[in-house]
């Protein structure tokens, strides 16, 4: 068996490629077999911890109480753009209850999220923390912050993404308010423009979009002298570990982060925030555990969201086919430091020779940007997929025939890597069949009204989801003969924890009622973060290795108890079987005394020279109320390609969420900001409108369920991003299917639409 050896792998997340440096030990497993009559793997199973979660049983980390615990409450900055010239804390320290305030003239220097400092000289967009107080209760917390007199001294400040960009914007970053986020070129897209028979120049615009994950963000802090635990609604235990142990001056092993349960999370949980170092700041000073967790409107201003983006697309087409295509774009990125490239998709998706595309970030005074859900290919994806149906219909092609032309090539054209899998033309071939395709009409078909008019509409999803190194699983056996499965991972909702327990019981031999699984703590070995869709595929393929190496142990073990060769036993429903017997395990472990057995398991490097990509595509049935100009979406069909389906109740339960996310995105969900007071008008529920159970349409679900081999050992790719990455660009492409009016501003709300119809009419 090869010992440990330090290899090298290239992994792919939200769109970038990534080269690390990792140790493995021992051989990876072939890809796992299929069909087996006991397989747990491909079998719809409900949620192992579903009970917890209805029944209330499941500990979140806003339920977390712990004896003695302080509240913290944050004083944020009602202006967009001031310098803090004083702060007056004499009557909130005189509050009854009041343990300690926080704020930039007594906080320690604490570097953290690139900067020195917790509470910045000069705030910078409303909401920007400005001082924290700890209190015994959270009432007596926000009397305490109500009574902190700040002194501010205005400037001036921009917001709307457009009005940063323009010539007479204040310039709010020294380094400018637009900065380079990402170029490519491929051919000689200007000649092929020159020469091409049809051309397209179109501008499209997205808003930006909030999380509002159920459960806000929050944290829990206790110090004990020399550790410090920290209870986090996190995508990332092992990522808050590290942000807090580098902002606080710790050794590894004096943090643990935990997080058995959370209440969603899209990309703004990948690691912690201010309030995590908050609470943990005041806990080591106070002794006492401390609790700060976000409201709703906090969670609105200061926890993140998706850019608002304006997107200049031209598309050039000869003989059938596109010949050439440029994507210039700009994201809002408030107060954040990166963009989430809305080029991706151009880049990659079709197989188009000339190909020119330039990203720009945007600095306004407005709250960071964070990951969410596929960052910048929803963006993307919207401006793409609308940009190719309009070129489709100058050349007189149908949409979905224009887009088999581009996508039968077997390679990244990014890299000329070939691809592990591609299944795209069968997603093609099951959506259009599912929703009816071959009945659509150029012009749209009559509503179920005089006044609707019915219409079809498709787009192409591309994504990672690969996976990656580094990521340990442990199995041990118990003596009553169950398996305890530990990964540093967390369920962030997704159904993770049911699908490793598939995996290892499927590879062991085991009941799924017979693997208990133990996750969300950095006390475990180390899992990556729940994002780029990289869960199952990086830890999937590491629970069977170190379920396999457990089986072997057992049959060897069991071999000696029963006096049989191990070569002649099998592990079959959590029993030892062996010609014409059955031994079940909880009668062999305890003739063990006591023995502990135990496996591990370690991810394995990507594949060299191959590409690891998901792909997709939805079709949407649309209707509109040209009176009015609203949308009625009747019936998504969301096919994909994402390598072997583990669990296929908890893989459609993952699309249908991303679909109704998307449609979110697509049709109602737009922050609004007033420009002259820089403040979030809409930062609540009942302003912000999340689409609800009244607003689902029929959604139908398909997968091509072809395991990738070359991808991993289990042959699983992720699946928590692509669903929502095509449907807003699928609606938008039936709305104008159905109406002959484009609306190329996401949402697409009623006043678009109406503005588009009567720029139809007009022309």
């Amino acid at each position: 068996m090869p010992g440990l050896r330090v290899l090298k792998s290239r992994d792919e997340f939200e769109g970038e490629i990534y080269t690390s440096t990792v140790i493995v030990e021992g051989d990876d497993l072939p890809a796992s077999r299929d069909g087996a009559p006991t397989a747990e793997i491909g079998r719809a199973r409900p949620r192992v911890d579903g009970r917890n979660r209805v029944t209330g049983r499941a500990m979140y980390t806003q339920d977390v109480r712990l004896p003695g615990m302080l509240h913290a409450a944050i004083l944020r900055s009602p202006v967009p753009r001031a310098r803090v010239r004083a702060i007056d804390t004499k009557k909130a320290e005189a509050l009854p209850g009041v343990r300690a305030v926080l704020h930039r003239f007594n906080a320690p220097e604490i570097e953290f999220r690139g900067e020195k400092t917790l509470f910045r000289d000069e705030v910078k967009f409303v909401g920007d923390e400005v001082a924290a107080v700890a209190a015994d209760d959270s009432q007596v917390a926000q009397q305490a912050i109500a009574l902190i007199e700040v002194d501010y001294e205005i400037l001036p400040h921009v917001v709307d993404l457009e009005e940063a960009i323009g010539p007479k914007a204040p310039k709010i970053d020294p380094d400018g308010n637009v900065h380079d986020a990402g170029e490519y070129k491929r051919g000689d897209f200007r000649k092929a423009f020159k020469d091409a028979d049809v051309t397209i120049d179109v501008t499209y615009r997205t808003s930006t979009q909030m999380h509002n994950a159920l459960e806000t963000h929050g944290a829990v802090a206790s110090w004990d002298g020399d550790r410090l635990t920290v209870w986090e609604s996190t995508q990332a235990v092992f990522g808050v570990r590290n942000m807090l142990k580098d902002a606080l001056k710790l050794q590894p092993t004096q943090v643990r982060v935990i997080c058995e349960y959370m209440g969603g999370g899209f990309g703004a949980k990948l690691g912690t925030y201010k309030y995590g170092v908050i609470a943990s700041l005041l806990s080591m000073r106070l002794g006492r555990p401390v609790r700060c967790v976000l409201t709703r409107r906090e969670e609105n201003l200061a926890a993140g969201n998706r850019s608002a983006t304006l997107q200049k697309l031209k598309l050039a087409g000869k003989d059938g086919r596109i010949v050439a295509l440029e994507h210039e774009s700009w994201s809002n990125s408030g107060q954040g430091r990166w963009a989430a490239n809305p080029t991706g998709p151009s880049n990659t998706l079709y197989d188009i020779a000339n190909v020119s595309s330039t990203a720009h970030r945007v600095t306004t005074n407005a709250g960071a940007l964070s990951a969410f859900r596929a960052p910048g290919y929803v963006e993307g994806t919207f401006a793409l997929e609308s940009a190719v149906d309009e070129l489709a219909v100058a050349m007189k092609v149908d949409p979905l025939t224009l887009r088999k032309r581009h996508a039968r090539s077997v390679t990244d054209p990014r890299t000329d890597n070939r691809y592990s899998l591609k299944r795209l033309l069968e997603c093609y071939a099951i959506g259009a069949h599912e929703i009816g395709w071959s009945k659509r009409r150029n012009a749209g078909m009559r509503g179920s009204q005089p006044h609707r008019r019915r219409g079809l509409g498709m787009a192409t999803q591309i994504w990672g989801g690969g996976g990656g190194p580094p990521a340990y699983a442990t199995v041990h056996i118990e003596t009553d003969g169950t398996a305890v499965l530990r990964v540093g991972v967390q369920d962030i909702g997704t159904g993770t924890r049911t699908a490793i327990a598939q995996v290892c019981a499927d590879e062991l031999g085991l009941q799924l009622d017979q693997v208990t699984v133990r996750l969300g703590d950095t006390d475990a070995p180390y899992g990556p973060g729940s994002g780029g869709s990289v869960t199952l595929a990086s830890i999937g393929p590491a629970v069977r290795i170190a379920a396999s190496e457990v089986r072997e142990k057992l049959l060897v073990a069991a071999g000696g108890i029963l006096e049989m060769p191990a070569s002649e036993l099998r592990i079959e429903r959590g029993s030892i079987v062996s010609k014409g017997a059955r031994t079940p395990l909880k009668e062999v472990m305890p003739k063990l005394d006591n023995s502990t057995i135990i496996g591990t398991g370690i991810r394995h490097p990507n594949p060299d020279k191959l590409a690891i990509k998901t792909f997709g595509a939805h079709f949407a049935q649309v209707e509109v109320d040209v009176r009015t100009g609203e949308i009625f979406v009747e019936k998504i069909v969301a096919v994909h390609d994402v390598g072997r389906i583990v669990n296929p109740l908890t893989a459609a339960s993952q699309v249908q969420g991303g679909i109704v996310q998307a449609l979110g995105f697509a049709l109602t969900e737009e922050r609004v900001v007033d420009r002259g007071l820089g403040r979030v008008m809409n930062a609540n529920l009942e302003w912000y409108e999340i689409p609800t159970s009244m607003d689902v349409p029929e959604i139908v679900v398909r997968f091509v369920d072809v395991p990738d081999r070359k991808a991993n050992n289990l042959g699983a790719k992720g699946l928590g991003e692509p669903p929502i990455i095509p449907t807003a660009a699928a609606v938008a492409n039936a709305v104008a299917n159905a109406t002959g009016a484009r609306v190329r501003h996401a949402p697409m709300t009623r006043a678009r639409v109406l503005k588009a119809l009567a720029m139809v009419e007009a022309s």
